[in-house]
């Protein structure tokens, strides 16, 4: 066992899960109530070494925002723009495919494409923009759309989820983004994005989805005026779903940044937390592989961190994000492959290029300097406790 789960309040916690048991939601509360944060991280990694091993991955990616007019308002949201506001904006397919031939120069493998509910934007946009950029390589996988997006354009199209996911997927659509999620209980979800789908409807979007061999990612943002049990409900529904179909790939959680909404909260989790829920993700999401820790939210130095609290992902380069940074978000645009190998590297993890399915690109050696401290436990890195730049 673990020292830091021996002699602690903890440790049945502990037992339960190094013997392959599942835990309960009541398991999942108190540890949420816990302030011992090093032994859930301790049980955390228990779980993270048992699903993959030594390996953390990231994708070179690029995010692609083909509009940011949206009908809805939620309160939580600072992207989304009316017509008459200054700051929107709305992309051809032609200016699309300019910045996807330059991401592809720099080698990325993955598109992830979402947008506001655009009011007038006809459906054969979206099938078109799909066939366009799948056409450009082989090798470049689009993942596309939250849930909300996929029932707006079944409206659009005049046609079921299922009819509509089948003529996307026919266009060219690899992988459903986890968008969307927030916090499912009605009652949170009303106060934060009123009018935006149900839990249950973008359940039974990626419920659908999956039914069709379709794989996708799901999300929940938290650190707003949602309760632990709230968040505790909200993984409970998506470790059902995922029993169910087995069609998550992965589960990003997403601090939530507070700015230039209308939302009463001045601050974002604080690292405690972030680390904190990662964590409990992990042990509680025990039929999920896949845990990642999203830099643009949480900066990728916690990110980094993150990885010994149960995350084995970093996500990606990204090159342009708008999302988080509307919110008030400080981290970077992007992020260079060698900055995420080298924080994967001083974490004394083997760095993994994935593809938008988590599935192994590359596998990178230890770095001459590190492999022999690596291999007995330590980075030499970190014995000079210098940080990632």
């Amino acid at each position: 066992m673990n020292s830091l789960a021996q002699h602690n309040d903890l440790r049945d916690l502990h037992e339960k899960v190094a013997a392959g048991e599942r835990i309960s939601e009541a398991d999942a509360l108190r540890l949420f109530e816990s302030k011992d944060l090093n032994a859930i991280g301790a049980i955390a990694d228990l779980v993270r070494a048992r699903k993959v091993g030594n390996r953390a991955s990231y994708i070179i990616n690029r995010y692609l925002n083909y509009s940011n007019y949206c009908i809805l308002s939620c309160q939580f949201c600072s992207f989304a723009k009316k017509k008459r506001d200054a700051d929107g904006f709305q992309l051809s397919i032609e200016e699309m495919v300019v910045k996807a031939r330059e991401a592809l120069a720099i080698g990325i493998t993955e598109l992830h494409i979402v947008g506001g509910l655009h009011p007038s934007l006809p459906f054969d946009y979206y099938t078109g923009m799909l066939r366009t950029l799948h056409a450009l390589d082989a090798r470049l996988q689009l993942k596309c759309f939250t849930a909300i997006e996929i029932l707006h354009l079944a409206w659009l199209a005049k046609k079921s989820v299922p009819d509509t996911l089948a003529e996307l997927k026919a266009a060219g659509l690899d992988s459903l983004t986890g968008g969307g999620a927030e916090i499912f209980r009605k009652e949170v979800r009303s106060a934060i994005a009123k009018g935006k789908e149900s839990g249950e409807e973008y359940l039974d979007v990626h419920r659908t989805w999956h039914q069709m061999g379709g794989r996708s990612t799901c999300t929940m943002l938290f650190g707003h005026i949602e309760s632990l049990a709230d968040r505790v409900d909200h993984l409970r529904q998506l470790r059902a779903l995922q029993d169910e179909t087995r069609g998550f790939v992965a589960f990003v959680p997403l601090p939530y940044q507070p700015e230039d909404n209308d939302i009463p909260v001045t601050t974002p989790p604080t690292g405690f937390d972030t680390l904190r829920t990662l964590a409990i993700s992990r042990i509680y999401l025990d039929n999920f592989d896949h845990l990642t820790a999203y830099w643009v939210g949480m900066g990728l130095k916690l990110a980094q961190v993150a990885l010994s609290y149960g995350a084995d992902d970093l996500h990606g380069t990204i090159i342009e994000e708008h999302i988080f940074h509307m919110a008030g978000a400080t981290s970077p645009q992007q992020q260079t492959e060698a900055a995420l190998v080298k924080a994967i590297r001083e974490a004394v993890r083997t760095p993994v290029q994935r593809n938008t399915f988590y599935e192994p690109i590359k596998t990178w050696d230890s770095t001459p300097a590190d492999a022999g401290n690596a291999e007995a436990g330590r980075s030499k890195t970190l014995d000079s406790n210098l940080a990632t730049a």
